[in-house]
């Protein structure tokens, strides 16, 4: 009796063409319909590893690291500054298409932060230096300075202490290095309320007050003051 061998089983057709249209490791430039182009690594048809993305309606350039089809990693977005080259817009880590850990944000030549990011927007420590002159260094939340940090003016009078909603609140000190003073005390949007003034390297300030600050004459002045900052910050939480 002659043995029957079964067929051997195959998968459709449609799932070896479905299989060989995915696009997997290093491709030359794919085009979308809408004229972006991509010139990279690929994963189960997903842009995975290192790439350049191009976007053709911003004129921006992405390059870098993708995970999943996303920008995860390390990379660096740029844009046309119209002359035929390209101008640096943010330079460090990103997860899931935003701006996440470790990067340099470029908003003008003279203005730029460096810091960490989360979720795209500036939070944890960082440095952020204005048009002004003006640096800001110290902490960050959803964008906003928030928590302690420094504040230095361009002819180096600066404040140190509280922050939140990108204004000084709470406890802090100014230090007013040009004519040799600081105010110590509690600060409400960027306001002082109540503190003390006294004289700081009066004698080396480059314009000091004509006369020093005379001297309190209340028997425990730090109490004093201590009990009107209590009191304020009460009313105010």
């Amino acid at each position: 009796m002659p043995f029957l061998h079964s067929p051997k089983s195959r998968e459709p057709l449609w799932k070896e063409w479905d299989y060989k249209a995915q696009k997997s490791g290093v491709h030359a430039t794919v085009y979308s319909v809408n004229g972006d182009e991509y010139n990279g690594e690929w994963l189960n048809n997903k842009k995975h590893g290192k790439g350049t993305y191009k976007w053709k309606d911003t004129n921006k350039v992405y390059d870098g690291d993708w995970k999943k089809g996303k920008r995860s990693g390390f990379g660096t977005l740029t844009h046309s500054d119209g002359k035929g080259g390209f101008t640096k817009e943010y330079s460090g880590g990103w997860k899931n298409d935003l701006r996440h850990g470790y990067g340099t944000e470029f908003y003008s030549d003279e203005k730029f932060y460096e810091g960490e990011w989360y979720a795209g927007k500036r939070s944890g420590w960082g440095r952020m230096y204005y048009e002004d002159g003006t640096i800001y260094e110290g902490e960050w939340y959803d964008d906003k300075r928030s928590g302690q940090g420094m504040l230095r003016l361009t002819n180096e009078n600066r404040y140190e202490g509280s922050w939140k909603e990108d204004k000084k609140n709470g406890a802090g000190k100014f230090y007013y290095l040009d004519s040799g003073q600081v105010f110590e005390g509690v600060w409400k949007d960027d306001v002082p309320k109540c503190g003390t003034m006294r004289d700081f390297g009066r004698e080396n300030a480059p314009e000091p007050t004509p006369y020093p600050i005379p001297e309190v004459k209340l028997a425990n002045p730090e109490a004093v003051i201590a009990d009107s900052e209590d009191q304020f910050l009460n009313d105010h939480d």
